[in-house]
């Protein structure tokens, strides 16, 4: 086996990830699968390390595996364009949720505040929110 040649296990381990993990990445073909030779293990060289760490970053970064594996066939002239029409996508959705989430924060204040002034003994307003199945501005906030 030559120095540079990585096991699953040990591919796995250079981006903190789980051998299923790369598994599934293979099995989406965002991360090539070796040959296994006859008798042997599969073998993974530093272009798959780096590939994995470049998917692992871009999942960090908000980008969806679908969106990656377009990210990862981006080559030649127009590469650039793409990849910063897809960042501002992404920039606008990620804007979207801290708009949603600052509603969130608002509703969670308000609601903080009628249960410190609600009476002992009657019923709470956040219970009476969550019971109740009307929209309020928090609602919306993506997962």
């Amino acid at each position: 086996m030559a120095a540079s040649a990585l096991t699953i296990s040990k591919l796995a381990a250079s981006a903190g990830v789980h051998i299923e993990t790369v598994r599934y990445y293979q099995r989406r073909r965002l991360l090539p699968e070796p040959k296994r030779p006859l008798g042997g293990f599969r073998h993974y060289g530093p272009t798959d390390v780096t590939r994995l760490q470049f998917i692992r970053r871009a999942q960090a970064m908000g980008f969806t595996l679908d969106e990656i594996a377009g990210l990862l066939e981006l080559k030649g002239k127009r590469a650039c364009e793409q990849t910063r029409q897809l960042t501002e996508l992404k920039l606008a959705d990620v804007r979207q949720r801290l708009d949603a989430l600052h509603r969130l924060e608002g509703d969670l204040m308000h609601l903080i505040a009628e249960c410190s002034q609600a009476p002992a003994g009657e019923s709470c307003p956040t219970l009476d929110r969550l019971e109740h199945a009307e929209e309020h501005p928090g609602d919306d906030v993506p997962r």
